[in-house]
């Protein structure tokens, strides 16, 4: 089934493609990744889109309709200027901290620019010399943000390791009513999936997630009633512990992205039953009989030669060859982003022309990475321009 699938899309690309390195997500996988999560997503649960991992427009539009979602998590400011042209009505969550002075430009551009933002925009704090930074920019601009805190759940990347500085800026936000505004927590969980799964190593690593959670969420509501809100975010997950917090979640507002076009990083037992949407398709610019490695020319004429040299338009992404089955790139050769040598089992009759296939790693990383993402639907290619910035 693997060797007809992509014998069609090499049939396709030969009749339409652009004869270069082209990125491919399928749409008929894409749409069957929206369907399951749509399927499993309690109520309870908000969807929020993350931008950098699906970083082109008609996908965004795309998954946005299929999820009935606008929440969307940003991690690069540029990209938020396309968001606020497609979505004025989007609700934005940024995923990290961004500079003072990237927040300061942001400003200056809209208000120079008379833009009437509707959007509702959640600048996500994660230390009080940070709260400090943006209070003193409200003050000087007018305005009053809404502040999302970064809660460290175990993942020790930062934000909110302890009660004394929680409470340190839900005092500063308490005390600037006119500037600062609470609008939630914001969690991230990526370590759970990662630790090795000894006694339940993953449960219990989630289980004190949530329980770090729930400790940060009554830290508000006992010391600061003021500032609790029925329609504060709890933003936690991300495509690694969707189905976790599917199951049993302390948020309100669940990010993902990735999951949707299944990149290799996320070949994981829970998200097995999402199919893999994104290709890299490069088209083949020599066939040898065998691989010679310079300077080693008689060594390996006594060596026995299993494999064809192949060489490709492109290469050295973050991604791994999927077909022919068994190609990958040679050891002592060694990489290109030029033209890379992979090694091909002769038992494929591959030829000048025809198409090797990879499976990116991540999106995120290789989204940018290509002017255009070709939408692949009954046939048919429809390109579509990525987020480069």
């Amino acid at each position: 089934m693997q060797s007809d699938y992509f014998q069609q899309l090499t049939h396709s690309l030969q009749q339409q493609g652009t004869g270069t390195p082209q990125l491919i997500v399928d749409m008929a996988r894409f749409q069957h990744n929206l369907d399951y999560v749509a399927a499993h997503l309690p109520a309870r649960l908000q969807p929020r889109l993350v931008v950098k991992s699906l970083a082109c427009l008609e996908i965004l539009q795309h998954a946005s309709q299929s999820l009935n979602t606008q929440r969307f998590m940003l991690f690069h400011l540029p990209h938020l200027y396309e968001v606020m042209q497609h979505f004025p009505q989007a609700d934005v969550l940024f995923g990290k901290p961004m500079p003072i002075r990237a927040v300061d430009a942001f400003y200056q551009q809209v208000m120079a620019s008379a833009e009437n933002i509707q959007l509702h925009l959640q600048w996500l704090v994660d230390q009080p010399a940070r709260l400090q930074q943006y209070l003193h920019l409200a003050q000087q601009r007018q305005l009053c943000l809404n502040i999302n805190l970064e809660i460290d759940i175990g993942l020790h990347r930062g934000g909110a390791q302890d009660h004394a500085g929680f409470m340190q800026m839900l005092e500063l936000i308490q005390q600037h009513p006119q500037h600062l505004k609470l609008s939630g927590l914001m969690g991230y969980d990526a370590h759970v999936v990662k630790l090795p799964n000894v006694f339940h190593a993953q449960a219990k690593a989630y289980q004190h997630s949530q329980q770090q959670y729930r400790n940060y969420k009554q830290l508000i509501q006992h010391h600061f009633p003021k500032l609790w809100q029925d329609d504060l975010c709890f933003n936690g997950g991300g495509s690694l512990t969707f189905m976790q917090h599917c199951q049993h979640s302390e948020c309100n507002d669940l990010a993902f992205g990735s999951m949707l076009l299944k990149p290799s990083d996320f070949d994981l037992k829970i998200l097995s039953d999402l199919q893999s949407a994104l290709w890299i398709a490069t088209p083949v610019l020599k066939v040898l009989a065998a691989v010679l490695v310079p300077g080693l020319d008689r060594l390996q004429s006594y060596l026995p030669q299993s494999n064809q040299a192949v060489f490709v338009y492109g290469g050295y992404w973050m991604a791994d060859y999927v077909y022919p089955e068994s190609s990958h790139p040679h050891a002592l050769y060694g990489r290109s982003s030029n033209q890379e040598l992979i090694q091909v089992p002769k038992q494929h009759r591959i030829q000048i022309d025809d198409y090797v296939f990879l499976r990116p790693q991540q999106s995120e990383a290789v989204l940018p990475q290509f002017e255009a993402v070709y939408a692949y639907q009954h046939g048919q290619f429809t390109p579509w321009a990525t987020f480069r910035e």
